[in-house]
């Protein structure tokens, strides 16, 4: 089975590459038909050289367009995706001290603020 990686061009890859001793980056690159990000395909040299590499690359790839046609929702925050066909790995960048500092505050800043206390209601049906 083939695995086909598809990194953001301008990033590294985050995750773990397919396991190969050299890796083959293709000419045929995933452009996001909405916007004009670009990612790379990486596969094993051995895959890539194989006879049936055509046929057995056609899925992968295909898993991956559909990944990251669906990565244009979120800004095209992963940076590295993965397939062998039937399951897509996506692999976020890691993220920066400012941006958990940010996190940490606009969780903070939500849970502020005067909390409401519902008034008791008597119970329905009994006598007073």
């Amino acid at each position: 089975m083939v695995t086909v990686a598809a990194v953001r061009m301008g990033c590294e890859a985050v995750g773990k590459l397919p396991e190969a001793a050299f890796h083959c980056q293709l000419d045929q690159q995933i452009v996001c038909p909405k916007c004009d990000a670009v990612y790379n395909l990486v596969v094993g040299f051995d895959d890539s050289v194989s006879r049936h590499f055509e046929e057995e690359s056609r899925r992968p790839i295909l898993m991956l367009k559909k990944a990251v046609m669906m990565g244009h929702a979120d800004g095209h925050k992963v940076a590295h995706f993965e397939s062998a066909g039937v399951v897509v790995t996506s692999f976020l960048p890691p993220k920066t001290e400012a941006q958990v500092e940010a996190e940490l505050e606009a969780e903070a800043k939500r849970h502020e603020g005067p909390r409401r206390i519902k008034p008791l209601r008597p119970a329905m049906g009994r006598p007073n």
